[in-house]
Formats: structure tokens, C-alpha cells, sequence
């Protein structure tokens, strides 16, 4: 994961929304298992996903129009969220068996809590282990080569980037160009698809905005999905031109997944006593004022979710 490393901690907390039964038991095993608690407990089961899908089945049940807002019947919970739900008809007739079978059933959610909390939480350790030394690679590689490239994007780190700023300014250039560079809707690429996709998402628009630059343009990844753009002797209508094909680049993509869309702020340089980081924060107001004219244009919440 390459934009930003959650603790294990908030991975545990947030990513078991993406799990379903199938993820945390082998669905055989746990058919059978069930099958036993309901011959010993003479009880018929049902267990749900989270919003209601039928999982397993032991005995005569009807499943049409369950509602588990409703009817949640013993809520399985891991790490805070419910996974799913058990359901269970008793067939016993004598009232202290019945009240002994729910008091087992009970003990029986517990146990498929646990078990799923296992399950899950090897898992997620395994994928946060494999972060932590993707990562590590990462800052092995920045060492090697200076930290003069960002590793997942090619263009300028931060860091090298910031000196070029300062050589810049001490250099007295102008004009110059600052753009600031935004992903719209990255969170929701990671939230639907994953790290890898919303990764993609980074490099795919860092390799939008290099081929659609010339030479002299300075260009750094200054957070996870923000760009800077700075051009020196910038011409008229230059910066526009270029944010403009940019942008149309991203319109033109086509995946199945991913619908790169950039949002621009512009401020030039026209006084060696300007400061490029102060115009940087004018470039990303403009920026944000661009994000919400694109985010609510007709069309764009269709392409986005790909309906």
C-alpha cells in the first residue's frame, strides 16, 4: 500500500467491513460443524451474511424476505462490525431443554466469533507484514537513488522536488507557472477496489501529467495523490493549455475500473518577490474551486461508478 501505511490496529478495524463468511471459514468445514450442533442440539440453523445472504443451512428453513435490521437474530461480530447472523428454530419441546439449547447457541456465536477473529486477523497480518515491506523497498530504493524520484510514480519526491522550488526562487525566474495537481476521487477508487487499484490510479495520472509536459517542466508528487506543476518562462495561456490536456487525457482513459479525473488550480509567478509556496496555497485554492465544478458536472458521478 503506497499511499499511506494504516497501523494494524485501524487495518483490523476498518478492512473487516470487506470480508464476508466465505473469507474467514472454510465454508466446508463449517457445514459440517453446524451440521453436528444442529443433530446434538436438535435445533434447525441458518447463517446469513451481514445484510442477509444466505451462507449455510442446516435443516428446514425460508430464507425469502429476512430481514436483519428487524430481525438480527445472534449478531457474529468481529473486531466491532457484525459479520453475520445466526438464526436458529428449536425443536425441542421440554421448556428447560429449549432454555439450555439457546444458552448453547450462545456459547455457539462466541465460538464462531472467535474463530472468524482468528481467521481474519492472521490474514490481515500477513497483508500488513507485505506493506510494511513493500514499504521498507520503497525507502531502500529512495536511498539508493537520492530520493530524487518517487518510487511508485517516477516523477520528482517531495524533498528533491521542494529544492528545485528553492533554486527557483533563488534563480529569479519569471514567470512561473504553479499548478497544482488533484485526484478526484481517490478514496473512493481505494474504498470500492484496494490499495492496488487506487495505486494505480497515482501512476496512471503522474504518467498522464509527464507525457503531456515538455522538458522544462518541474514535476513532483507532493502528497499521496496531489501534484505539483511548476514552469519557468512560462508563455500565455501555457499552463492552461497544458491542465487542459491533461485533463482531457484522463476523460479519454478507458478501464473497467479505474476513470482518472484531475482537478487544476493555476497562479503565476510574476514578481521575484512572490514566494512559490505562498502562491502554492493560491494554486490549491483555485484547485479545490475546479474540483467542485467537476465533481458536479452532469455525467460525472455515472463515469465515476461506471453505470
Amino acid at each position: 500500500m503506497e499511499y499511506g501505511v494504516l497501523s494494524l490496529e485501524k487495518r483490523l478495524k476498518e478492512n473487516i467491513k470487506n470480508y464476508h463468511i466465505g473469507d474467514l471459514f472454510s465454508m466446508k468445514q463449517l457445514q459440517e460443524y453446524l451440521k453436528c450442533i444442529s443433530t446434538m442440539a436438535n435445533v434447525s440453523l441458518l447463517l446469513t451474511e451481514r445484510h442477509g445472504e444466505k451462507a449455510v443451512v442446516i435443516g428446514e428453513f425460508v430464507t425469502s424476505g429476512l430481514d436483519v435490521v428487524e430481525n438480527p437474530g445472534r449478531k457474529v461480530r468481529v473486531h466491532g462490525r457484525t459479520v453475520g447472523h445466526l438464526y436458529s428454530i428449536n425443536q425441542n419441546d421440554r421448556p428447560d431443554t429449549k432454555e439450555n439449547t439457546e444458552a448453547f447457541l450462545d456459547i455457539l456465536v462466541e465460538q464462531l466469533a472467535e474463530q472468524a477473529a482468528k481467521s481474519y486477523e492472521q490474514m490481515e497480518l500477513s497483508i500488513y507484514v507485505d506493506d510494511l515491506e513493500a514499504r521498507l523497498e520503497k525507502e531502500r530504493y529512495q536511498a539508493k537513488h537520492g530520493e530524487k524520484h518517487d518510487m511508485l510514480t517516477g516523477v520528482f519526491s517531495k524533498n528533491y522536488f521542494n529544492n528545485r522550488v528553492r533554486v527557483i526562487e533563488r534563480s529569479e525566474v519569471i514567470p512561473v507557472a504553479v499548478i497544482c495537481a488533484n485526484i478526484n476521487d481517490w478514496k473512493y477508487v481505494n474504498d470500492t477496489y484496494g490499495d492496488g487499484e487506487s495505486d494505480r490510479l497515482i501512476k496512471v495520472v503522474a504518467d498522464i501529467l509527464r507525457k503531456e509536459s515538455k522538458p522544462e517542466y518541474v514535476i513532483g508528487r507532493v502528497d499521496g495523490d496531489v501534484f505539483e506543476v511548476l514552469i519557468p518562462m512560462a508563455e500565455k495561456d501555457e499552463a492552461e493549455s497544458y491542465c487542459t490536456k491533461v485533463q482531457s487525457a484522463c476523460d479519454r482513459f478507458k478501464d473497467d475500473k479505474l476513470t482518472p479525473s484531475v482537478a487544476c488550480g493555476i497562479v503565476i509567478r510574476t514578481n521575484v518577490e512572490q514566494s512559490l509556496e505562498d502562491l502554492y496555497s493560491d494554486a490549491e485554492y483555485e484547485m479545490f474551486q475546479n474540483k467542485f465544478e467537476i465533481k458536479n458536472a452532469p455525467g460525472y458521478q455515472e463515469r465515476l461508478q461506471h453505470r
